[in-house]
């Protein structure tokens, strides 16, 4: 059982005491943090950015030693790029999914002990993950020959293995596929987006929509990059989850 402290987390707390592999040690939404912290022996601390009292960025730089996981509905890449710099194992955008919120923390737990225990590894091997997302590509409308295919799926693979970095896609994930491909951060965006409208432009919509089993997108009601991008990198990692 992975013990937790919550700090600033009342969206998630339920959630996460609800589930049976959490024990929440303590919670706070106050200043009581650095006194909670200090008392209590836990394996994360889920804190949020902005709260009564203290700020996360200050938890972050007084206790180097705690493994901190920052969860928050601020998105900019300022602040998220800030609390990794700072030693944040993981940075998530509230609202989130509870089944995605229960793998990312289990992630930060392999990363803390290298173990890989709760997650799904044989099932989901069975089709590899190039597989899968070359099976949603085809039926979208998304030709293999174009380069935002090739870009498409190394940033989802890039997501799935750190879900952090969908949050700085300009800064992060641009330059890491541009890397990848020995190009430029601005092509890889420009070639991830044609290859989104391309598969508009087919009218395949439905598929995606099947897919979900509910009705995500219209055909009028086309996606940016990193939200397509976040869409799948989440479906994947709810079929990683048991």
């Amino acid at each position: 059982m992975i013990k937790l402290g919550l700090i600033g987390q009342q969206e998630i707390a339920q959630s996460l005491k609800n589930n049976n592999l959490f024990e929440v040690v303590f919670e706070c939404n106050d200043g009581r943090a650095q006194h909670l912290i200090e008392n209590n022996e836990v394996d994360l601390v889920i804190c949020d950015l902005i709260m009564d009292g203290v700020d996360g960025f200050t938890l972050l730089e007084q206790y180097p030693d705690v493994k901190f996981v920052v969860a928050s509905t601020l998105k900019s890449e300022v602040f998220i790029l800030k609390a990794l710099d700072l030693g944040a194992m993981e940075y998530i955008v509230k609202p989130v999914d509870d089944a995605v919120l229960e793998f990312r923390l289990q992630k930060c737990m392999q990363l803390k002990t290298g173990t890989t225990k709760h997650v799904r590894t044989k099932s989901f091997a069975e089709k590899t993950l190039d597989e899968r997302l070359a099976n949603i590509f085809i039926s979208v409308g998304i030709p293999a020959h174009i380069k935002g295919y090739q870009f498409l799926r190394e940033g989802i693979k890039l997501a799935v293995d750190n879900p952090g970095i969908i949050n700085c896609i300009t800064k992060g994930l641009y330059p890491a596929i541009a890397l990848r491909y020995k190009t430029t951060a601005s092509k890889v965006e420009r070639a991830i987006r044609h290859a989104i409208e391309v598969a508009w432009a087919r009218g395949k919509i439905e598929n995606l929509n099947s897919l979900f089993g509910v009705k995500v997108y219209s055909a009028n009601d086309k996606p940016t990059n990193g939200e397509f991008i976040a869409l799948l990198c989440d479906k994947m990692l709810l079929e990683m989850v048991d």
